[in-house]
């Protein structure tokens, strides 16, 4: 049984509603409910009486470093069986660390913790490895986003990895760690016996010198799954840096995670060596990297690879226009595998959208997921794709937000979705204008067609 409730302010008649639910449920949510240092005191008692929690989140509430100590007493109990614990954006500050630290001694069961959002800062997260060291702690997840850290955090963390051979997850993103910190990271990693699946290094200040270290923690944990480097410095010199261990036989990665990283085309073709070459990449975001279309062009071409079995691409806001449509179009023929294309904020224009139209509407495309949102797009391309809508039966999502359509061209939309051939399930149309009489005959499409949700 589950209490999960959200973004909901609660009056002492509610409260008092909830409290026989917190000492029964499994899993319990409070989150961004006005929770506050007064609250704590019963949350403490009914999750002390509660021998069924297995997860507790009390993300965004302002519990504060007291709140926090008072709900862990409650976590005490020895029938406690806790394994998931978040406190993300609770106002815990590494005073309070020090209660955590000795929290995690006595919660063996315990093996995600998520404190992003937190100020933490480097004497906290110095208090918290403590804990975490202490055999008795067999954490296997941690997220440490935006806790004011710097690289002088990084050698606890380190020691950390080196003595839990059943860790998993790390997520440091968002902390000033750069290229020291992530360099004495890296070592803690290499001379870790655990089996890494997922490591999340976004904002960092990690620059093209870091890359060797990660290339080498990529080719030796053949358990890792997720990459995550978005918002890097790395450019192409890094890139190419990190791409043998990429290709490495051992290396399994599936998500690659590379936004707004510094590549140009160059860099892109390190980047389709190892698509060609690893079936087993899924996910990879390039979102915010100036490929240019010659970029596309070389992404497009390998993706008609055979060994390439990329499921979704992220390529927001990277420079692309109509030019490369034509190629975009032959991988949305041809290709059985992309499910996902995020191709947002890219001057494609009618032209463009009219060219990938012609991929979308032929029998074999198989894409599930469409973003053109912000792409320069009129009325003229509305023709286009509602013949698109009817004529392929994969699409399920498809947006169009933030550009110039009007009644005209939305009204060619609704007359395809509300066909029974569309098989169109959402269709997002943010920051588009419309007169009420449009917006009428939306409300209507969605009460005639209940499969079908419109976000406007």
């Amino acid at each position: 049984m589950s209490l999960d409730i959200q973004c909901e302010q609660l009056s002492d008649a509610r409260w008092a509603e909830l409290l026989p639910l917190l000492q029964q449920c499994q899993v319990v949510r409070l989150d961004d409910c006005g929770l506050t240092e007064a609250r704590c005191g019963d949350i403490s008692s009914a999750l002390r009486v509660n021998p069924a929690l297995t997860e507790l989140s009390l993300r965004s509430n302002e519990l504060g470093d007291a709140g926090v100590h008072c709900v862990l007493q409650g976590l005490q109990s020895p029938s406690c069986k806790i394994q998931k614990l978040s406190l993300q954006n609770c106002y815990l500050t590494g005073a309070g660390c020090g209660v955590l630290s000795g929290t995690l001694r006595s919660l063996p069961t315990l093996q995600e913790l998520h404190l992003s959002d937190n100020l933490l800062g480097d004497a906290g997260l110095q208090l918290l490895c403590e804990g975490l060291l202490d055999p008795q702690c067999r954490l296997e997840k941690l997220q440490l986003e935006y806790c004011n850290l710097s690289a002088a955090s990084c050698e606890p963390l380190a020691s950390v990895l080196r003595a839990k051979p059943d860790f998993k997850e790390l997520t440091v993103s968002n902390n000033d760690i750069n290229e020291a910190g992530v360099r004495v990271l890296c070592q803690g990693l290499k001379d870790s016996p655990c089996q890494l699946e997922a490591l999340r290094l976004e904002s960092c200040g990690i620059t093209s010198n870091n890359c060797r270290d990660l290339c080498s923690i990529v080719a030796s944990k053949a358990s890792l799954r997720e990459l995550a480097l978005g918002s890097n410095k790395l450019g192409d010199v890094g890139i190419a840096e990190l791409c043998p261990g990429l290709l490495h036989p051992s290396s399994s990665l599936r998500t690659l995670w590379i936004w707004e990283c510094g590549i140009t085309a160059k860099g892109c073709a390190d980047l389709c060596r190892v698509l060609r070459t690893k079936e087993s990449l899924k996910e990879l975001s390039l979102a915010g990297n100036e490929l240019g279309d010659e970029g596309a062009r070389l992404l497009c071409e390998t993706l008609l690879e055979p060994g390439c079995q990329l499921e979704s691409l992220w390529v927001k806001s990277c420079s692309f226009t109509a030019a490369c449509c034509s190629h975009f179009s032959s991988v949305l023929t041809q290709n059985k595998f992309l499910l996902e294309l995020q191709m947002s904020n890219n001057r494609l224009g009618d032209a463009g959208v009219q060219e990938l139209c012609k991929g979308l509407g032929q029998p074999g495309s198989v894409l599930r997921v469409l973003w053109l949102g912000d792409c320069d797009m009129s009325d003229s391309s509305c023709s286009s794709l509602a013949a698109t809508l009817l004529a392929n039966h994969s699409l399920r999502e498809l947006d169009l937000s933030n550009n110039c359509l009007g009644d005209a061209g939305v009204l060619q939309l609704v007359e395809s979705v509300r066909q029974p051939g569309c098989l169109l399930e959402q269709l997002v149309l943010y920051d588009i204008y419309w007169s009420e009489a449009m917006e009428d005959r939306l409300q209507a499409l969605e009460e005639e067609k209940p499969s079908l949700r419109v976000i406007s």
